[in-house]
């Protein structure tokens, strides 16, 4: 902000007030003509009184801007003497000369009534002095003050913003260390069992091998391994995959793929799993469904997500349903059923984005970030992901590829 002293003689001190104007300018190219038209028009203007001119640009203030609420520059705001008045327009100059005879009479007016303090230097050698202990001074402080609590109340609030943004961060990647730690530790002791297994079979002669140790027992035991080895890559890709963030890109190789063998083999994987709390998997999948084009890895991650999340939701002796249709000729959908405790309504979109998790799940293992990566994997792929669920009554979850067309 700079300013425009411009007085045409000195004045006692009962007569210090002066003419206080904004000026906001923006940077096109024409502003600077403006401010020297306005200038030279408050030089030529007659005056007893000290004229102050502060020009300001709204992108290096835009919190003035805000306090006196401009919709368009340039704008000439006259803050004293009261009351505040704006003008606005192409035509400033012309304005200004309309205005100059009643602004001047205010002037005086108010010039008449001040009445000085004896405590006060009487040399006028110093205008500012009197200017600082002026009413006009006081407006200009008002003014200033103003935009500076408003410039505070903003960054309180952004700050205040990004303090909670980073607890979240810290707490997420708290329990993300915690359930990692925690998930990783299954599939890294499949593998090593499977692997000693393998070693005592090599460092073991023939003849003393238990006839269990066959030849497709040890390629048995190298694809459990090779399977649990993908597991722990696809953890470790699913926390990098939000480490980067929803800004990031999403990258598929999608191909020609039988959705069905894919289904059918995720299944066999999760056997144990339904196993253990004795539930019924019910799988619906027409022998004629169509290829689909899509990326297997991403998909079996997608069915993987879904699928542990019905095991874990649904009670146990509860059983789970997982159909595909082919539903257009353009599209196949897949649906995973279960018999859980459902989803409340008001919490059914919210639970594809990150991090989210519903209070009850606090306490439950997960990351509160595997919906949000299926929806990322099918969105990917033009398809649709959705969930439809009743409390009590359990949740459907349902996702759409597109079919395979050669």
């Amino acid at each position: 902000m700079e300013a425009l002293n411009n007085s045409q003689e000195t004045l006692p001190q009962t007569a210090a007030v002066s003419l206080q104007l904004l000026l906001f300018v923006d940077k096109r190219p024409y502003s600077a003509e403006k401010i020297r038209q306005i200038r030279s028009k408050l030089k030529e203007l007659p005056t007893p009184h000290p004229v102050d001119l502060h020009v300001v640009d709204v992108s290096e203030q835009p919190h003035l801007a805000e306090h006196f609420k401009l919709v368009a520059t340039p704008t000439l705001i006259k803050l004293f003497p009261e009351p505040r008045q704006m003008l606005a327009g192409t035509n400033l100059v012309a304005q200004i000369g309309n205005w100059w005879e009643r602004w001047q009479r205010s002037l005086d007016d108010i010039a008449a009534q001040t009445v000085p303090e004896e405590s006060k230097p009487s040399n006028p050698a110093h205008p500012t002095e009197a200017i600082e202990a002026s009413p006009t001074s006081a407006t200009l402080a008002s003014v200033a003050h103003s935009a500076e609590l408003i410039q505070l109340s903003d960054e309180i609030f952004q700050l205040r913003q990004e303090k909670e943004d980073l607890q979240e961060q810290v707490l997420f990647k708290d329990r993300l260390i915690s359930m990692l730690a925690h998930d990783l530790r299954n599939p890294i002791t499949a593998v090593s069992i499977a692997l000693e297994t393998l070693e005592m079979g090599f460092n073991t002669e023939a003849s003393e091998l238990p006839s269990r140790f066959t030849p497709e027992l040890m390629a048995q035991l190298l694809k459990h391994a090779r399977t649990q080895t993908k597991a722990v890559d696809r953890m470790i890709a699913d926390v990098l995959q939000v480490a980067r963030g929803q800004g990031a890109g999403f990258q598929i190789q999608p191909q020609r793929l039988d959705l069905g063998d894919l289904c059918y083999d995720v299944l066999s994987r999760l056997n144990a799993q339904v196993q253990r709390k004795s539930q019924q998997i019910e799988a619906d999948i027409p022998s004629d469904l169509p290829r689909v084009y899509a990326d297997p890895e991403r998909v079996e991650q997608v069915l993987m997500n879904l699928l542990d999340n019905a095991i874990k939701y649904t009670p146990v002796s509860g059983s789970i349903r997982l159909t595909i249709l082919h539903r257009t000729t353009q599209k196949v959908q897949v649906s995973i059923c279960d018999d859980g405790p459902g989803i409340p309504e008001e919490n059914c979109d919210r639970i594809f984005e990150d991090r989210f998790r519903l209070e009850r799940d606090e306490s439950k293992d997960g990351y509160g970030i595997g919906l949000s990566l299926c929806q990322r994997v099918i969105r990917a792929h033009y398809g649709q992901i959705w969930v439809d669920s009743v409390p009590s009554q359990g949740s459907c979850f349902h996702f759409t590829l597109p079919v395979y067309r050669s």
